[in-house]
């Protein structure tokens, strides 16, 4: 049973079913624009800014470089295996079947649990675009239930002046025997509509997204040469008006922008020429995205003060600062709030398309049900299963807010990060004999590099802090520093393996930092995380296990 809960795949499998051959490199190149150019740079910078100063530019770049090296592990391996399946299929091919469902299993997690949370960002830019028009949509008709029901509950109990608004909506929402009918309507209709798209067919997808990228990038690009005529150089100076340390603590914030070029990865059965295209868009994709980041970082900062930025909505806020007109600054405001609406559409698509492509291949698999492997005819997608990821988004709107699924979707999102680059670590130590990747991650030895890296980095936290590292080793604190020292241990593992078999640094790396944010992500999110995992055992070995064609040869 051991041997055929680990037993793997072959790096050639010619299993396609019928997924039409459409995208080109720039296709691609715009599907991981797309997807990492949302809600961060219309959100995200402005927190990290308030955290590091003007040195937020190099934050981005610290992102990138972070980013990156997960990236170039899902180039390599999207150059081995071309094939529909993302982190699920690599993992398939180097670790075995058990560890590659379980991949399976956290990518639902980033994909159809993290639509929920980009439906209903989306849903808050569209309603306050129609407010800035002058149109107010009632509060019954842009909240899930649930949280109208607390807030209405918080005012009956403690008569809190700011949900009174919300128990004046649950009170006139109207009824159907006797049950009130509350939903986030337009998050509801844009997941309707995004799912449509996807199952009629890729090219108008890939239409639609080029479009949608096109129209967010050309109004980046104007705001930066707007804001670039007003930037004053002096407001750089302090350049890290918080220290090192107060620009590091804002790398997570901005990492958390970048992490949906993976999904470029599911659409490899759809790309013309997957081994050589797919690796140069993720590069292509993060490099271009962390050039506009950049330029953002550096108008912001350049024309308002840094401590004033820690708001929702910074870009909008800048024109506020800007000697322009009023009718300009509208203008420019309302061209904000409709890019917004735009960057958060086209990440849903983008999403949305890639989780069926997973289901796809795990149905190829028969480690799901034989139904969701099926092409449609005529446009030539997984319909059965875009139609299943269209009600696992919709269904929940109905009782799920915001908070509640944000940090689930990164806990999936940066196990699939570290899986693959833990990956290639061990196939650059022990690669197969057909291995032959187009695109290789440079080698770099890590048998004595690595250990140095990490006596640097103990040094450098004993001389900001001695008495951290000395309560980090002293277990009578108690278990307030338990998440360090679980990243300890790791670091320490990683040290052994890099010293026993000179692993390939960069992928080491890769595998150290998603595991990092993962252990910062908090001990609720870590319960939630093994209760899904269990499902997943449990579904595996009632199904997966018993229907898998690999088991049965």
């Amino acid at each position: 049973m051991i041997r055929q809960l680990f037993r793997r795949k072959g790096i050639t499998d010619p299993s396609e079913r019928g997924l039409r051959r459409v995208l080109s490199l720039w296709d691609l190149t715009a599907i991981g624009v797309a997807a990492v150019i949302g809600a961060g740079i219309f959100s995200t910078v402005g927190e990290a800014t308030l955290k590091a100063g003007p040195s937020v530019v190099l934050v981005f770049v610290i992102g990138a470089f972070v980013a990156g090296l997960s990236a170039l592990s899902y180039a390599e391996m999207a150059s081995v295996v071309p094939q529909a399946g993302s982190a699920y299929t690599y993992t398939y091919v180097i670790f075995g079947e058990l560890l590659a469902w379980l991949m399976g299993w956290f990518l639902i997690l980033e994909y159809a649990v993290g639509n929920i949370a980009v439906a209903i960002s989306w849903s808050g830019y569209f309603v306050a675009l129609l407010r800035s028009m002058g149109i107010d949509m009632p509060l019954y008709l842009v909240q899930d239930p649930l949280s109208l029901w607390r807030a209405a509950q918080d005012y009956l109990q403690s008569h809190n002046p700011a949900s009174y608004p919300a128990y004046q909506a649950w009170q006139a929402a109207p009824t159907l025997f006797g049950i009130p009918l509350i939903l986030n309507l337009p998050a509801l209709l844009i997941v309707v509509f995004i799912t449509a798209l996807a199952y009629v067919g890729i090219r108008e997808s890939r239409l639609a997204n080029n479009i949608f990228v096109a129209l967010k990038v050309l109004t980046i690009l104007f705001i930066l040469v707007v804001g670039a005529f007003f930037v004053d150089p002096d407001r750089w100076t302090p350049f890290m008006p918080n220290g090192f340390s107060g620009m590091m603590r804002a790398v997570g914030a901005v990492f958390f922008a970048y992490i949906g070029f993976d999904a470029l990865s599911t659409t490899a059965e759809e790309a013309r020429y997957p081994r050589r295209d797919l690796p140069l868009a993720m590069l292509l994709s993060l490099t271009i995205c962390t050039l506009l980041y950049v330029g953002i970082a550096l108008v912001l900062t350049g024309t308002v003060s840094y401590q004033e930025l820690g708001v929702a909505d910074p870009l909008a806020y800048l024109f506020t600062k800007l000697p322009i007109s009023v009718g300009f600054r509208r203008a420019l405001e309302g061209m904000v709030a409709v890019s917004a609406v735009i960057a958060m559409a086209s990440v849903l698509l983008v999403f949305q398309i890639g989780q069926p492509r997973i289901w796809f291949a795990m149905s190829r698999d028969g480690l799901l049900p034989p139904a969701l492997g099926k092409v449609h005819p005529r446009f030539g997608t997984p319909h059965v299963a875009t139609l299943l990821t269209g009600a696992v988004v919709a269904i929940p709107l109905f009782f799920s807010s915001l908070s509640t699924v944000v940090d689930m979707t990164s806990m999936g999102t940066l196990m699939a990060f570290a899986m693959v680059s833990a990956g290639v670590a061990y196939l650059h130590y022990a690669p197969p004999p057909n291995y032959n990747p187009r695109f290789r991650v440079p080698y770099i030895p890590s048998r004595w590099l690595f250990p140095i890296m990490v006596l640097a980095g103990l040094l450098w936290a004993w001389s900001l802090n001695p008495l951290a590292i000395q309560h980090l080793v002293d277990f009578s604190q108690g278990g307030t520093l338990w998440h360090y020292r679980i990243l300890l241990l790791f670091v320490l593992i990683a040290t052994y393996l890099a010293i026993r078999y000179n692993l390939s640094l960069l992928p080491l790396l890769g595998t150290l930092s998603p595991l990092y944010l993962i252990i910062e992500l908090g001990q609720e999110n870590w319960i939630r995380l093994l209760l899904w995992l269990s499902a997943g055992l449990v579904f595996y070995f009632v199904y997966g296990y018993r229907h898998s064609h690999l088991r049965a040869g």
